[in-house]
């Protein structure tokens, strides 16, 4: 299995757990937690496809249920971006994903 696809399994299997959590464990940081693995994501991919451009983007706070869908959209899009990237890009964009599943106990 290579990195890209090592990445959007790791992407979508956190996006489909926060979907199913109960409100409850959103609403007690999941979904930010989201939000922010979101944000890191379309940053990552911005970075590698506009290194020129201008500092982050904004992703707008959408509310608890969409955080599920910023990830897997972000997440989506930076494996597209990343495509011919070094390894260690992709690596590190995995870890993140890890990393954001652990806190949220996902």
């Amino acid at each position: 299995m290579d990195d890209l696809t090592s990445l959007l399994t790791a992407v979508d299997s956190f996006a489909d757990r926060l979907r199913a959590l109960p409100q409850s464990r959103l609403s007690r940081g999941a979904a930010a937690e989201g939000l922010e693995l979101a944000r890191e994501l379309a940053e990552r991919a911005r970075r590698f496809e506009e290194p020129d451009s201008p500092g982050p983007r904004d992703m707008p706070d959408a509310g608890l249920f969409a955080a599920a869908d910023q990830v897997a959209v972000a997440g989506h899009d930076a494996v597209e971006a990343l495509r011919g990237a070094p390894a260690a890009e992709v690596e590190d964009a995995i870890a993140s994903v890890e990393a954001a599943a652990k806190r949220c106990g996902l």
